[in-house]
Protein backbone atom coordinates (compact mmCIF):
# COMPACT_ATOMS: atom_id res chain seq x y z
CA UNK A 1 0.00 0.00 0.00
CA UNK A 2 2.80 2.62 0.74
CA UNK A 3 4.44 1.82 -2.32
CA UNK A 4 1.48 1.91 -4.68
CA UNK A 5 0.57 5.38 -2.35
CA UNK A 6 4.42 6.78 -3.32
CA UNK A 7 3.75 5.89 -7.24
CA UNK A 8 0.36 7.67 -7.17
CA UNK A 9 2.27 10.89 -5.54
CA UNK A 10 5.28 10.77 -8.24
CA UNK A 11 2.47 10.71 -10.87
CA UNK A 12 0.87 13.57 -9.50
CA UNK A 13 3.83 14.64 -9.09
CA UNK A 14 5.03 14.42 -13.34
CA UNK A 15 1.28 15.39 -14.45
CA UNK A 16 1.72 18.74 -12.32
CA UNK A 17 5.28 19.40 -13.67
CA UNK A 18 4.20 18.85 -17.05
CA UNK A 19 0.96 21.20 -16.76
CA UNK A 20 3.76 24.06 -15.52
CA UNK A 21 6.07 23.54 -18.08
CA UNK A 22 3.08 23.66 -20.85
CA UNK A 23 1.31 26.72 -18.91
CA UNK A 24 5.16 28.29 -19.46
CA UNK A 25 5.13 27.22 -22.75
CA UNK A 26 1.82 29.24 -23.73
CA UNK A 27 2.83 32.66 -21.86
CA UNK A 28 6.18 32.49 -23.75
CA UNK A 29 4.70 31.95 -27.31
CA UNK A 30 1.88 34.81 -26.20
CA UNK A 31 4.33 37.10 -24.24
CA UNK A 32 7.72 36.24 -24.69
CA UNK A 33 10.09 35.48 -21.98
CA UNK A 34 10.15 38.83 -20.24
CA UNK A 35 6.29 37.86 -20.24
CA UNK A 36 7.41 34.59 -17.80
CA UNK A 37 6.58 34.83 -14.38
CA UNK A 38 6.47 32.84 -11.55
CA UNK A 39 3.14 34.45 -10.49
CA UNK A 40 1.96 34.07 -14.12
CA UNK A 41 2.66 30.85 -14.49
CA UNK A 42 0.74 29.80 -11.69
CA UNK A 43 -2.13 31.57 -12.91
CA UNK A 44 -2.00 30.22 -16.67
CA UNK A 45 -1.86 26.31 -14.87
CA UNK A 46 -4.92 27.14 -12.92
CA UNK A 47 -2.88 26.35 -9.71
CA UNK A 48 -2.49 28.64 -6.30
CA UNK A 49 0.41 31.01 -6.38
CA UNK A 50 3.86 30.25 -5.39
CA UNK A 51 3.23 26.50 -5.94
CA UNK A 52 5.76 26.34 -8.76
CA UNK A 53 8.44 26.76 -6.60
CA UNK A 54 6.95 23.05 -5.28
CA UNK A 55 7.49 21.35 -7.69
CA UNK A 56 10.66 23.00 -9.48
CA UNK A 57 13.88 24.74 -7.55
CA UNK A 58 12.82 28.12 -9.77
CA UNK A 59 11.32 29.84 -12.87
CA UNK A 60 14.75 29.31 -14.48
CA UNK A 61 14.04 25.34 -14.37
CA UNK A 62 10.57 25.56 -15.64
CA UNK A 63 12.29 27.70 -18.66
CA UNK A 64 14.85 25.42 -19.14
CA UNK A 65 12.34 22.40 -19.18
CA UNK A 66 10.52 24.24 -22.04
CA UNK A 67 13.31 24.97 -23.96
CA UNK A 68 14.43 21.27 -23.59
CA UNK A 69 10.55 20.29 -24.62
CA UNK A 70 10.65 22.47 -27.43
CA UNK A 71 13.89 21.08 -28.70
CA UNK A 72 12.73 17.45 -28.34
CA UNK A 73 9.33 18.42 -30.23
CA UNK A 74 11.83 20.22 -33.07
CA UNK A 75 13.92 16.82 -33.32
CA UNK A 76 10.84 14.93 -33.23
CA UNK A 77 9.78 16.67 -36.71
CA UNK A 78 13.15 16.05 -38.07
CA UNK A 79 12.86 12.31 -37.24
CA UNK A 80 9.63 12.24 -38.71
CA UNK A 81 10.94 13.41 -42.06
CA UNK A 82 14.29 11.46 -41.96
CA UNK A 83 12.51 8.04 -41.42
CA UNK A 84 10.80 9.04 -44.93
CA UNK A 85 13.75 9.51 -46.62
CA UNK A 86 15.23 7.53 -48.94
CA UNK A 87 18.55 9.17 -50.23
CA UNK A 88 21.02 11.15 -48.94
CA UNK A 89 19.45 14.23 -50.86
CA UNK A 90 16.19 13.31 -49.19
CA UNK A 91 17.73 13.40 -45.84
CA UNK A 92 18.85 17.06 -46.40
CA UNK A 93 16.10 18.34 -47.36
CA UNK A 94 14.20 16.34 -44.36
CA UNK A 95 16.34 18.43 -41.91
CA UNK A 96 15.05 21.28 -43.77
CA UNK A 97 11.43 20.81 -43.29
CA UNK A 98 11.99 19.64 -39.96
CA UNK A 99 13.39 22.90 -38.94
CA UNK A 100 10.18 24.46 -40.85
CA UNK A 101 7.21 22.72 -39.36
CA UNK A 102 3.87 23.26 -40.83
CA UNK A 103 2.56 24.07 -37.65
CA UNK A 104 4.85 25.66 -35.83
CA UNK A 105 5.79 28.50 -38.05
CA UNK A 106 4.07 31.26 -37.15
CA UNK A 107 4.56 34.64 -35.67
CA UNK A 108 4.36 33.79 -31.80
CA UNK A 109 6.79 31.46 -31.80
CA UNK A 110 9.20 32.86 -34.06
CA UNK A 111 8.73 36.29 -31.72
CA UNK A 112 9.01 34.21 -28.71
CA UNK A 113 12.16 32.45 -29.99
CA UNK A 114 14.21 35.93 -30.90
CA UNK A 115 13.03 36.82 -27.56
CA UNK A 116 15.24 33.72 -25.49
CA UNK A 117 17.99 34.36 -28.33
CA UNK A 118 18.14 37.73 -27.42
CA UNK A 119 18.28 37.57 -23.51
CA UNK A 120 20.70 34.79 -24.31
CA UNK A 121 23.65 37.39 -25.52
CA UNK A 122 23.97 38.45 -22.34
CA UNK A 123 22.99 35.73 -20.01
CA UNK A 124 24.71 32.79 -19.47
CA UNK A 125 22.54 30.50 -18.53
CA UNK A 126 20.18 31.69 -21.30
CA UNK A 127 22.85 30.71 -23.91
CA UNK A 128 23.53 26.94 -22.65
CA UNK A 129 19.64 26.33 -23.28
CA UNK A 130 20.25 26.86 -26.89
CA UNK A 131 23.47 25.58 -27.16
CA UNK A 132 23.07 21.72 -27.93
CA UNK A 133 20.20 22.83 -30.95
CA UNK A 134 23.80 23.43 -33.23
CA UNK A 135 25.70 20.42 -32.89
CA UNK A 136 22.32 18.68 -33.74
CA UNK A 137 21.85 20.66 -36.86
CA UNK A 138 25.83 20.12 -37.46
CA UNK A 139 25.68 16.21 -36.80
CA UNK A 140 22.37 15.56 -39.24
CA UNK A 141 23.91 17.38 -41.60
CA UNK A 142 27.10 15.63 -41.77
CA UNK A 143 25.59 12.27 -42.48
CA UNK A 144 23.81 14.00 -45.42
CA UNK A 145 26.93 15.44 -46.73
CA UNK A 146 29.90 12.79 -46.14
CA UNK A 147 31.63 11.44 -47.87
CA UNK A 148 30.73 13.89 -51.05
CA UNK A 149 31.47 17.17 -49.80
CA UNK A 150 35.58 17.63 -47.99
CA UNK A 151 35.38 19.08 -44.43
CA UNK A 152 36.21 22.42 -44.91
CA UNK A 153 33.80 22.64 -47.38
CA UNK A 154 30.84 20.67 -45.98
CA UNK A 155 31.60 23.01 -42.22
CA UNK A 156 31.39 26.28 -44.56
CA UNK A 157 28.19 24.77 -45.95
CA UNK A 158 26.78 24.10 -42.51
CA UNK A 159 27.38 27.28 -41.31
CA UNK A 160 25.53 29.13 -44.09
CA UNK A 161 22.56 26.50 -43.68
CA UNK A 162 22.62 27.03 -39.86
CA UNK A 163 22.20 31.20 -40.54
CA UNK A 164 19.70 30.90 -43.31
CA UNK A 165 17.81 29.10 -40.63
CA UNK A 166 18.17 31.86 -38.23
CA UNK A 167 17.68 34.53 -40.57
CA UNK A 168 14.40 32.93 -41.94
CA UNK A 169 12.76 32.36 -38.36
CA UNK A 170 14.03 36.45 -37.40
CA UNK A 171 12.03 37.28 -40.64
CA UNK A 172 9.02 35.35 -39.41
CA UNK A 173 9.54 37.22 -36.46
CA UNK A 174 8.72 40.47 -38.16
CA UNK A 175 4.61 41.34 -38.06
CA UNK A 176 4.74 42.70 -41.68
CA UNK A 177 6.35 39.68 -43.03
CA UNK A 178 4.42 37.39 -45.05
CA UNK A 179 6.94 34.52 -45.99
CA UNK A 180 5.44 31.14 -45.75
CA UNK A 181 6.84 27.96 -44.53
CA UNK A 182 6.42 26.80 -48.48
CA UNK A 183 8.89 29.41 -49.21
CA UNK A 184 11.70 29.40 -46.04
CA UNK A 185 11.84 25.83 -47.27
CA UNK A 186 12.48 26.93 -50.94
CA UNK A 187 15.12 29.09 -50.01
CA UNK A 188 16.84 26.90 -48.36
CA UNK A 189 16.70 23.75 -50.84
CA UNK A 190 18.06 27.25 -53.44
CA UNK A 191 20.92 27.64 -51.16
CA UNK A 192 21.53 23.88 -50.85
CA UNK A 193 21.93 23.09 -54.69
CA UNK A 194 23.88 26.72 -55.10
CA UNK A 195 26.13 25.57 -52.98
CA UNK A 196 26.75 22.27 -53.70
CA UNK A 197 28.01 21.11 -56.68
CA UNK A 198 25.86 19.20 -59.38
CA UNK A 199 28.00 16.01 -59.12
CA UNK A 200 27.41 15.69 -55.81
CA UNK A 201 23.87 16.16 -55.59
CA UNK A 202 23.63 13.52 -57.99
CA UNK A 203 25.84 11.50 -56.62
CA UNK A 204 23.37 12.33 -52.72
CA UNK A 205 20.32 11.35 -54.67
CA UNK A 206 22.05 8.02 -55.88
CA UNK A 207 22.87 7.24 -52.47
CA UNK A 208 21.12 5.73 -49.73
CA UNK A 209 20.18 7.77 -46.72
Amino acid sequence: MANRTKKQKTRIEDIRRVELIDAAHRIFLRDGLKGLTTTRICHEAGMSQGILTYYFRDKEEVLFEMVRMNHRILMEEVVIHLKRAETRWDRLNAIIDGNFPERRFDLPTARAWISLFAEASHNANYARLLRPYYPRLRSNLGVALRPFVERERANSFIRGFSAMVDGLWLRKGDPDSDISVAEARQLLQDYSIRMLDPEVIAAMKKTPA
